[in-house]
């Protein structure tokens, strides 16, 4: 009796310290420095770089960050602050990017995207020695509630061949009155709250493409940063105006 309740309180005690040095390692991962990178390091050159690391890069405005998608794909959506150049051009990265030595981050479409790995390997044998990667691309940063950007060629395909896409003017309610992107919703910043419970944005479809548009990119910008984090992923901004929407003659 004494030797099966001895072996009870020795396998409750293993089980205790067990799980306490799971919880340990798990709360050391969560707290370590980008944490947000992809779930392995991959084999091609180049050092992989957290969103916070990426957000701090681009607010230099100095290094170039490059979307290796198609320019289709670049123009429906893209991280702002982004060039597009595609993967196989890498004559024009090197023209774009001529110091071997200075850094230079690319993406694509998340972490199963191969494109940047790719890239990083061409650019790798050509002598580049500082090449980042952002392995999350832009699903990852989107994810993480920060918005992207749409292009006019990018406004206009969604325009015309996403109907369930919703527009959203930025602008105040008389400019709104008097014109606006036909089936637009007219919302501004400090209302996404509100707009969820009215049905301006949809809110039974988070995944709905949702660009913004206003006067000044500025204005537009600020509200889709709010709408992206209200868990509206697939959200965007149109960085022109309204005006050029207008005369890009989309209807």
């Amino acid at each position: 009796m004494l030797k099966r309740t001895a072996f009870r309180i020795v396998f409750v005690v293993s089980v205790a310290a067990l799980f306490s040095f799971i919880a340990s390692g798990v709360q050391a991962a969560a707290a370590a420095p980008g944490r947000d990178k992809s779930a392995s390091e991959q084999a091609a050159p180049g050092e992989e770089i957290s969103t916070d690391e990426l957000q701090k890069l681009l607010s230099t405005g100095k290094v170039p960050v490059i979307d290796v998608r198609p320019a289709k794909e670049y123009g429906i959506a893209h991280i702002p602050g982004s060039t597009s150049i595609f993967e196989n051009d890498i004559s024009r990265m090197v023209q774009a990017c001529p110091d071997k030595s200075a850094v230079l981050v690319l993406y694509c479409n998340g972490p199963f995207c191969h494109k940047t790995n790719r890239v990083a390997e061409e650019l790798s044998k050509l002598g580049y020695v500082n090449i980042k990667k952002y392995q999350l691309g832009l699903p990852g940063w989107r994810a993480f509630g920060n918005t992207a950007e749409t292009d006019l060629a990018g406004v206009r395909y969604v325009f015309a061949g996403d109907k369930t896409a919703v527009f959203v003017d930025a602008r105040p309610e008389n400019e709104f009155k008097a014109g606006t992107v036909p089936g637009a919703v007219n919302l501004k910043a400090g209302e996404t709250e509100a707009a969820n419970r009215d049905g301006r944005l949809p809110y039974n479809d988070h995944g709905t493409r949702v660009i913004v548009f206003g006067s000044a990119a500025d204005q537009a910008r600020q509200l889709a940063v709010e709408i992206a984090q209200r868990a509206y992923w697939n959200s965007s901004y149109f960085p022109g105006t309204y005006d050029d929407l207008k005369q890009a003659g989309m209807w």
